[in-house]
């Protein structure tokens, strides 16, 4: 089944032609389903912006202000709100596992600002009782039954344990202190 030029391709819907309400309907679509910096949901509308430019030859710089005009109200309305997301995602992301550099990353790939992000892993620091890479560490070690989690083989796959740890962000420190651990309760009275 092929497709002609300008025709939506099988399996795909028809890109509407953009307007402010089909903007509004998308953003509030959007962040019902996820939370979202301003940077990242204004990335999602220009995307739509652009496709409907491409497929129906809707002017862009109109576009962009509909998406500007947007986020601006919803920043001042509460619905979008940089510093609670950032300091949500930081929360949940170390609860997971991930190092404080990985976080940041992440949070700036999301178009997070560094005052944010800064403000965001203060406050994840603030929480966490103790080193809070090591907790970072031993959540990803518990994760992934790296270590002390390992129930058999810990021998001859503590390199990779380590590699694995290093990967995610960790320096060779925490990743020894986690890896070479004789239980998952000694990790944090080890010195």
């Amino acid at each position: 089944m092929s497709s002609t030029p300008g025709s939506t391709p099988p399996g795909r819907r028809q890109q509407k032609p953009v307007t402010a309400q089909y903007l509004e309907n998308a953003a509030l679509y959007y962040l019902q389903r996820f939370a979202s910096s301003s940077a990242n949901l204004r990335r999602v509308l220009m995307g739509k912006v652009e496709r409907s430019a491409r497929a129906h030859g809707t002017d862009r710089a109109e576009g962009a202000a509909l998406v500007e005009a947007l986020i601006e109200r919803y920043q001042r309305s509460g619905l979008l709100d940089d510093k609670a997301y950032a300091e949500m995602k930081a929360t949940s992301l170390h609860r997971r596992g991930t190092s404080t550099r990985a976080i940041r990353e992440k949070l700036s790939l999301k178009g997070v600002g560094g005052d944010e992000i800064a403000a965001a892993l203060e406050s994840v620091d603030e929480e966490t009782p103790g080193d809070t890479e090591l907790a970072a560490a031993v959540a990803l070690a518990r994760r992934r039954r790296l270590g002390p989690f390992r129930r058999t083989g810990r021998e001859e796959h503590r390199d990779k344990d380590m590699a694995a740890l290093g990967r995610a962000g960790f320096g060779y420190q925490i990743a020894r202190k986690v890896v070479d651990a004789e239980d998952p309760d000694a990790i944090q009275t080890e010195d």
